[in-house]
């Protein structure tokens, strides 16, 4: 049986002589709505005595940020623990109403919404993130919204009138690629009344894995957790390891990130040598992602494995070095990436798309970088670009920008 969504239905059958074992097609939507129909004609039946909580419900494909999608097995397990243990924040139950705004070809929007009905909340979902469906929502009740960053800095742009609607929600949560500290500094000043949830995690462990709660957001003691991811789920564990020699590193240095949770995934679809590469024999998983630790168990991400930038025998990391460009008055969005250099081996690079109306020279925004930040971690060089390229998850495509630096070597990292 296959579901196709009623705008989808010429392409299904475009391929459907090359589909022999599908027995019926049910379309969803539009005048020739057949799902409300076939489901009102149905009996509830029995869970399967054949099913069991470790067998694989749900097959998402990671976005491929940095290499060709794979496919992640989820178990009911998995993700009925991933309900669990995030709705301390959230809040989710019978009588709310909760937006969802990511795709449900990511685990974003999928596991979201599986939150909502673990919980009993209702949720209203929508086709793709666009401004009227979305206040449209809020205003008939919905108020709780998980989004990536991007959508935030659409909305502080869009007037006294988005900012008004924004602000009708009670909890704001957003991932899938970090916020601009100045970006959220100014957010938090906006909406002073809303609680704002960081959540971080990756598709193998069928979402969020740790948590910046609302009360970290605001905490006037420890500004700097803001730019950290918070602190692990309920039953998660974390170790910060040397990726070059798999021990522990010291508290509070960098290493990798890797994470131990019953949220995690059985293993990629038809790919055992990449199950053994991702996942530890102990069941920790290497998450490709570089960070620290701080005292108060507090998750720190600095840079994927992949983009930390080796320049003179100096590592940088990237989101240091956006965080500092985002705050240039002029610029509406900032990517920084190496880029190979025959003397330092790689040097630091940016990418950058202005705000409407202004115009951008990038000497002056190097020159201004260097009053702010080590010369070495500031780009030597700046591209500038109407918008910067995103997955349909709204993550940046370094990789877009990267390769034609890259273009004719062996590899795309020095």
């Amino acid at each position: 049986m296959v579901f196709v969504g009623e705008g989808f239905r010429a392409a299904y059958d475009a391929v459907a002589d090359r589909l022999p074992s599908v027995r019926r097609v049910i379309v969803l939507g539009g005048d020739g709505d057949e799902y409300e129909p076939w489901v009102a004609s149905a009996d509830p039946v029995p869970t399967s005595p054949e099913v069991t909580p470790d067998d694989v419900c749900l097959v998402m494909y990671s976005s491929g940020t940095t290499g060709f999608p794979k496919g992640v097995e989820l178990t009911h397990h998995n993700m009925n623990v991933h309900s669990a243990v995030n709705n301390e924040y959230f809040r989710l139950g019978p009588g709310v109403v909760s937006l969802a705004a990511m795709p449900l070809f990511h685990v974003g929007g999928t596991s979201y919404v599986a939150l909502g009905m673990y919980h009993g909340a209702e949720t209203v979902m929508l086709r793709e993130v666009a401004p009227g469906p979305m206040f449209a929502a809020i205003a008939g009740g919905a108020s709780r919204l998980f989004l990536v960053p991007a959508v935030v800095a659409q909305v502080l742009a869009g007037g006294e009138q988005a900012i008004g609607a924004f602000g009708r929600l009670d909890v704001f949560a957003y991932g899938a690629s970090p916020m601009p500290l100045p970006m959220l500094e100014k957010a938090l000043a906006t909406w002073p009344q809303l609680e704002f949830l960081q959540v971080y995690g990756m598709t193998e462990m069928g979402g969020v894995v740790t948590s910046l709660s609302p009360a970290a957001h605001r905490d006037p003691a420890r500004p700097e957790r803001l730019t950290s991811a918070g602190q692990c789920v309920p039953g998660a564990q974390v170790r910060v390891v040397d990726p070059a020699t798999g021990t522990d590193c010291p508290a509070g240095e960098v290493g990798e990130l890797w994470f131990r949770t019953e949220q995690l995934m059985r293993g990629y679809v038809g790919q055992p040598e990449a199950t053994a590469a991702t996942i530890t024999p102990d069941g920790y998983i290497r998450t490709g992602d570089l960070g620290r630790v701080d005292d108060g168990g507090f998750v720190f991400v600095v840079d994927r494995l992949k983009d930390m930038i080796v320049t003179g025998g100096e590592n940088v990391y990237s989101p240091e070095v956006e965080n500092v460009l985002a705050a240039h008055p002029q610029l509406a969005e900032v990517a920084v990436y190496g880029v190979p250099h025959p003397v330092w081996v790689e040097a630091v690079h940016a990418t950058v798309a202005p705000k409407p109306g202004e115009s951008v020279d990038p000497e002056e925004v190097i020159a201004w970088m260097r009053e702010r930040l080590a010369a070495y971690k500031c780009p030597k060089a700046i591209d500038v670009v109407e918008v910067l390229p995103r997955n349909p998850s709204g993550k940046i495509l370094k990789r877009d920008l990267r390769a034609p630096h890259w273009s004719g070597r062996d590899r795309t990292i020095a």
